[in-house]
């Protein structure tokens, strides 16, 4: 049997997912992400290392830019085959890949028209990476799988999709291969989400894998008890509503929006906070909720009874979605305390930006981030205690109350991965850690090798390895 397995992508870093397997004469893309982190940039203009015309079909994971943000160049450049993914992921990555050719179109114009103002030249092209086209295009290619529902990819060659609990729709991928009487078994987990969260179901654990690869994102870390969230927002907007200001919380708009939507119904249903008018202003994270309330069959057992009481955490009482920009501005507009989510999630751009200028220099408003803020970022210059940001080409003294809820991520930690994992029966041939950095990925290879006995691999990038 001939299997050979290429690694291009999150090897040795956390993005661009992208993972080649060749059986006998079958070429087969697992996810196709976006490189994220500026050091990798140059990945994204690369022509890929195998012409795209060439593969037969696409396994996609989950709906995340990184694993599904060059699904549009990809086609672009000679793909025609099928897109096998969750309902909700091909609905999510329409979404996602589409506002990413909007926003690539504009950022390419925009410095483009700046580089020639300084008499500047760029080190890439002034133009997107794929156009709004392309992401169309794409979107015609997705073929729905659901959750442990094995199916026939090719002759021999079968998959099956396992919930992750990652975001709405995130799968691992089982492959397994029978040919000429012999039977192998590849295991993709994807991004491993966390036990007990709000909407989803707990990661599927595998019992055997011949071969697996494991994301490895904070494989060497522990991540804050979750337990206490709930306790947090509530003590932040009841305390925020006292002092007569807003809470204004920077939210991504693919899970985190809606699981923020959860607890705040939770908080209202046990009448913990009181009734206060709430804002969604995000038109992706909007988006991404009605791909939420399309599928109810990827909820866990809580979300599902309320949903069949009648108290979504989608449509609750004084939850408004404010679509347009007219209905954004309308916001600031409003008498009394609000609660206002809104992208981007390190305030990088987006509506969030107009309502920090509203609340920055208040000190009865609350600024609340629920989400991680990279280096260089607005988010970040808030968090670490600036006392005063630029903002539309004015400095504005930072008086708000500044707060942060620990716990919240969609990725598992190092004890979580090894729950992941603990009911395999025996250890893979080979294991495959991806996804992390490389000291991290590393040092949970180790801690796989002295707690199970696991022979790992830390890929390098277009590492190729024959699986036997």
């Amino acid at each position: 049997m001939d299997i050979k397995l290429t690694f291009l992508g999150a090897s040795r870093n956390v993005t661009g997912s992208r993972y080649q397997l060749e059986v006998n004469n079958k070429r087969i893309l697992i996810d196709c992400g976006l490189y994220q982190e500026r050091k990798f940039a140059d990945r994204n203009w690369d022509p890929f290392p195998t012409a795209p015309a060439s593969f037969d079909c696409i396994l996609l994971t989950h709906a995340h830019l990184d694993h599904c943000g060059l699904l549009p160049k990809f086609v672009a450049e000679g793909f025609s085959g099928k897109i096998y993914a969750t309902s909700a992921s091909a609905a999510l990555a329409k979404i996602i890949t589409q506002d990413s050719a909007k926003i690539m179109a504009q950022d390419a114009r925009f410095k483009a028209k700046r580089h020639k103002k300084q008499n500047r030249k760029s080190k890439y092209p002034y133009k997107p990476l794929y156009e709004i086209e392309d992401a169309q295009k794409c979107a015609s290619l997705f073929v729905p799988i659901k959750y442990h529902c094995p199916t026939e990819i090719s002759e021999g060659i079968s998959i099956s999709f396992s919930p992750t609990g990652h975001i709405l729709g995130a799968a691992s991928i089982l492959i397994t291969i029978n040919i000429n009487g012999e039977t192998r078994t590849i295991l993709f987990s994807g991004d491993v989400g966390r036990w007990e969260v709000p909407i989803l179901k707990d990661p599927y654990q595998h019992e055997s894998a011949d071969y697996m690869l494991i994301e490895s994102t904070y494989g060497d870390s522990t991540h804050e008890d979750n337990a206490h969230i709930q306790t947090k927002l509530a003590d932040i907007i009841n305390a925020t509503h006292k002092a007569g200001g807003n809470v204004v919380m920077p939210t991504f708009a693919v899970e985190r929006s809606q699981e923020i939507l959860y607890y705040l119904n939770e908080l209202r249903i046990e009448k913990k906070i009181p009734p206060l008018n709430t804002f969604l202003d995000s038109p992706m994270a909007i988006k991404a909720t009605r791909v939420f309330q399309d599928n109810p069959q990827m909820f866990d057992e809580e979300m599902t009874e309320y949903m069949k009481s009648h108290q979504s955490p989608f449509n609750f009482s004084k939850l408004q979605m404010t679509e347009t920009a007219s209905e954004s501005k309308t916001i600031n507009d409003m008498a009394g305390t609000a609660i206002i989510m809104a992208g981007s999630g390190m305030c990088t751009g987006g509506r969030i930006k107009h309502h920090l200028v509203n609340n920055i220099s208040r000190k009865e408003s609350t600024i609340l981030f629920v989400g991680y803020q990279a280096d260089g970022t607005l988010g970040r210059t808030i968090l670490n205690g600036a006392k005063e940001i630029r903002l539309f080409g004015r400095t504005r003294p930072v008086k708000a109350r500044i707060e942060r809820i620990h716990g919240f991520s969609g990725h598992a930690d190092q004890g979580e991965l090894l729950r992941y994992i603990e009911n395999f029966k025996q250890a893979p041939k080979k294991t495959f850690i991806v996804h992390g950095e490389k000291s991290v990925s590393e040092n949970f290879g180790k801690l796989l090798y002295n707690k199970k006995n696991w022979h790992c691999i830390v890929p390098q990038y277009q590492q190729s390895v024959l699986l036997t």
